[in-house]
């Protein structure tokens, strides 16, 4: 299956790229926001991706569009450091969460449809979802599994791993799907009984929300002003993460701390400007042909002239 770029014209429609326009693509995967953004005459782009997988296959492109394409490895959470000395930018993409080609290959262990290594690293170092499943507690399981899963089976589902694990390791993703298949009951929406815990594993390997977090913040600061920036985002948690960081940075929140009031007059001036009171949702002939399409969120901001914040919630 070929890596179809979720809600791509609007994304595109989102961030306007004109003729020496600078965009970053802070998710390449296998570049289809990267290309779409070449296509504008005179557009530079630089492509960020933590997957050395996802930087290997970029190479014909880099080629292609040279000198206007850049590839860069490395989370986008860093991108602000991967950008160092470069000018600020006129657009950031951000298609959230694993790719296709990451999902479709059974040996980078992100999917339980299909037997393989229990894996899920993106950028193939550190702790393996096997290492977290072998290693971690049962009540520090169950936390994770509960808050990045949103499992309400977590506990359950820590303890039936704790059993397995202490009978062999649990090193493929067919184990691990099979033990949380038994612990969680099979709901009528048809959604597979694993879905919520290889979910939580992979955010949790991979440092998903943390690495949301930090882009954002980097996304301030490298934004010219009039600057867009589009994030897709595919699940509750990273759209909340979205959601809130706008309301904050644009002045929308009801009081930026506890320890003082609403519309307080010492609260840093908006850094964003909201464009989407509402996220965009995929149309529905994108919907049926693309699967991966159907939960997606479009959130859109523009940059002002304020100074990028330090993030003053307390």
């Amino acid at each position: 299956m070929s890596h179809v770029p979720v809600m791509l014209h609007e994304v595109i429609a989102a961030l306007a790229p004109h003729k020496d326009g600078v965009y970053i693509d802070g998710t390449f995967g296998r570049g289809g926001y990267t290309r779409a953004l070449l296509a504008v005459p005179g557009t530079q782009v630089f492509a960020i991706d933590r997957d050395p997988d996802a930087i290997a296959a970029g190479q014909k492109m880099a080629a292609e569009f040279s000198p206007r394409l850049t590839l860069l490895q490395g989370p986008f959470g860093a991108m602000d450091v991967l950008l160092a000395g470069k000018p600020q930018v006129d657009g950031i993409a951000l298609d959230l969460g694993v790719s296709s080609p990451q999902f479709d290959d059974a040996a980078r262990g992100f999917s339980f449809s299909a037997d393989g290594p229990l894996d899920m690293r993106m950028s193939k170092n550190g702790p393996s979802a096997a290492d977290i499943v072998n290693d971690t507690p049962e009540e520090e399981l169950a936390d994770i599994i509960y808050t990045l899963g949103e499992e309400r089976f977590s506990r359950r589902v820590a303890h039936y791993i704790l059993e397995a694990r202490a009978k062999e390791p649990i090193t493929r993703t067919s184990q691990l799907a099979a033990i949380v298949r038994r612990a969680v009951p099979r709901s009528s929406d048809g959604i597979d009984p694993a879905t919520r815990t290889f979910q939580a594993l992979r955010i949790h390997v991979n440092d998903e929300m943390g690495e949301l977090s930090r882009a954002l913040a980097a996304a301030e600061i490298l934004l010219k002003p009039q600057g867009r920036l589009a994030v897709v985002s595919f699940h509750s948690l990273e759209d909340r993460v979205v959601k809130e960081f706008l309301r904050r940075r644009s002045g929308m929140a009801a009081s930026v701390s506890r320890h003082l009031p609403a519309n307080d007059h010492n609260a840093p001036a908006a850094s964003f400007t909201i464009l989407t009171k509402k996220p965009q949702v995929p149309g529905k002939e994108e919907s049926a042909t693309n699967p991966r399409a159907r939960s997606a969120k479009l959130r859109i901001a523009e940059r002002t002239a304020a100074p990028a914040q330090k993030d003053f919630a307390a």
